[in-house]
């Protein structure tokens, strides 16, 4: 569609005209072994040998992605997902892989949105294959998507040349508060962590069996009789040690308590911004769907997609203005620094994309990329947001201040030395007064101060803080609750437990049952923790 396959140079040095550090692209199963478990293709690993070579050549990181949804016919013919040898199948091209790319790549992705292949492909048909399975057909296909994850995973650490980090990228619904209420917050964070009938598009059925080694309890509740029955030892293979979740967000849906005490999806303000693909744009989406990742499993985060289709074409002045694009860009990494100034984990950002394509389910009709492409002579263009994107990457994201809104502004010192004593303070008892008087002004200077710049009162934003910790070790089933209460910072047990259930919508046991297994229902009693103690 781009005709990548015979203008890469061209591409990659575009990207380094732009800056860019690293470039994530997925190798095509079929093209490298076109009967998925058998002879290989030399010429199509030729091709990535050379875009590898290419990339390092002009200072660009390959970021690799094993599977982005091309599967091979032969093996489709014979089950595709559903065959319980998929997962083999898929371990054996990664072995092709890691032999012969693992001593220049170190970045792998081994499965990209199972929500997609899977829901979309295998039983709603609006993706390829285009199938409509039953419930439990699907559901058994996503299960062995999952294990070939797990597979993959394990080749990985075992043949790799280079230390590998690893990650997989899911895709799932965000939700966001409708108000900054601690309602609508609460409701939000429901919304994204929640499974519903008939609904393959969220977070937890894919990721708690690859991040926690099981189904989530509210999935088996949901899907009832349609969960396949697998061995148990299936989900020592697909809980492998990663090293980041790859987020790929597009959008989210703003979502406020409702009175049944549901959450309820709010109303779409007319001529609000919309992507081309008919997506509700907010910038804040990001900083949300980061927050909520981050609450669910605590692990290093990368944006590994993050765009929006636009009607783009060449000006009369021969330049391609995507105002809509700059605006989504700018806004998005806005939230991101949020999101990062907040203590949460981020460790990269890729932009989706960086040519325009053929989209997987709108053709040629939508453009993604931050370079147009004239699909009838393949001449590329860079559009506006790929020199925004360029003064970002040059700047460190420091350019991002001229797109801070009038009410926005650097953080105050006040309010990063009152954050940095929370962090390090976490386990004692205090409060505003507290933090006050160590940075020697006036509790009420201070509380205003805060609640200017970030929104949330001091005394709100203290009671997140703990509750983050809290959280952490709350991942641990053998900590007691109790000694948990200490280490955040909580004399009164009782005050900890109405907190907890307060922020999170659900009481601390039962907060710590969904990282329990069958197999640590036999381990030895509960232990204590020092009042002082640090997650590293």
């Amino acid at each position: 569609s781009c005709d990548h396959y015979h203008r890469f140079k061209e591409d990659v040095s575009l990207m380094a005209q732009i800056g860019m550090t690293a470039y994530r692209f997925s190798i095509s199963w079929p093209r490298v072994m076109p009967n998925g478990d058998g002879d290989l293709n030399e010429a199509g690993l030729v091709f990535y040998d050379a875009l590898i070579d290419e990339l390092l050549a002009h200072g660009i990181e390959p970021w690799v992605t094993l599977f982005h949804w091309d599967f091979p016919h032969a093996l489709f013919l014979r089950g595709g997902w559903l065959n319980r040898s998929s997962s083999e199948w898929f371990a054996k091209y990664t072995k092709v892989i890691v032999d012969r790319f693992s001593d220049r790549v170190d970045h792998w992705t081994t499965i990209n949105e199972p929500q997609c292949f899977i829901g979309m492909g295998h039983n709603i048909g609006s993706h390829a294959p285009g199938l409509n399975l039953s419930m439990e057909e699907t559901l058994l296909a996503g299960h062995h998507a999952l294990l070939a994850h797990g597979r993959s995973v394990q080749v990985i650490r075992e043949f790799a040349k280079l230390p590998p980090t690893i990650g997989w990228t899911p895709a799932g619904s965000v939700y966001r508060p409708a108000t900054d209420s601690l309602d609508d917050v609460n409701a939000a964070r429901e919304a994204t962590s929640g499974i519903y009938a008939g609904n393959f598009w969220n977070m937890r059925w894919w990721s708690d069996p690859v991040l926690l080694g099981h189904y989530p309890e509210e999935g088996l509740r949901v899907y009832g009789d349609a969960v396949p029955e697998v061995p148990a030892s299936d989900f020592d293979i697909i809980k492998q040690p990663i090293d980041f979740y790859g987020c790929n967000l597009f959008q989210s849906t703003a979502v406020h308590r409702g009175k049944d005490q549901f959450p309820v999806a709010a109303e779409l303000e007319v001529g609000c911004a919309m992507s081309l693909a008919g997506w509700a744009q907010a910038p804040e989406s990001l900083y949300w769907g980061l927050r909520f990742i981050h609450e669910l499993y605590e692990l290093p985060i990368v944006v590994t997609e993050n765009g929006c289709s636009t009607l783009d074409w060449i000006s009369s002045d021969g330049s391609v203005h995507d105002s809509n694009r700059v605006d989504f860009i700018t806004g998005n990494l806005l939230s991101l620094q949020r999101a990062m100034s907040e203590g949460f984990d981020v460790r990269g950002y890729f932009h989706s994309s960086l040519l325009d394509h053929f989209d997987w389910q709108h053709g040629y009709g939508h453009r993604y990329g931050l370079i147009f492409v004239d699909y009838s002579t393949q001449t590329r263009t860079l559009k506006d947001s790929a020199y925004c994107y360029k003064e970002l990457i040059a700047s460190n994201g420091q350019s991002l201040q001229r797109y801070l809104h009038d009410e926005d502004s650097p953080v105050p010192f006040v309010v990063k030395a009152a954050m940095r004593y929370i962090d390090s303070n976490i386990s004692e008892t205090f409060n505003v007064k507290t933090i006050a008087g160590h940075l020697n002004c006036h509790p009420d200077f201070l509380s205003r101060r805060f609640k200017q710049h970030t929104g949330v009162s001091l005394s709100a934003h203290i009671r997140s803080v703990r509750v983050a910790h809290a959280r952490s070790l709350l991942r641990n089933p053998q900590i007691m609750i109790g000694a948990v209460a200490d280490a955040c910072g909580f004399s009164d047990h009782i005050h900890f437990g109405k907190v907890f259930k307060k922020e999170m919508g659900m009481t601390a046991g039962q907060y710590q049952k969904r990282f329990r297994s069958e197999g640590t229902q036999d381990l030895p009693p509960p232990i204590e923790i020092s009042r002082d103690t640090r997650l590293s």
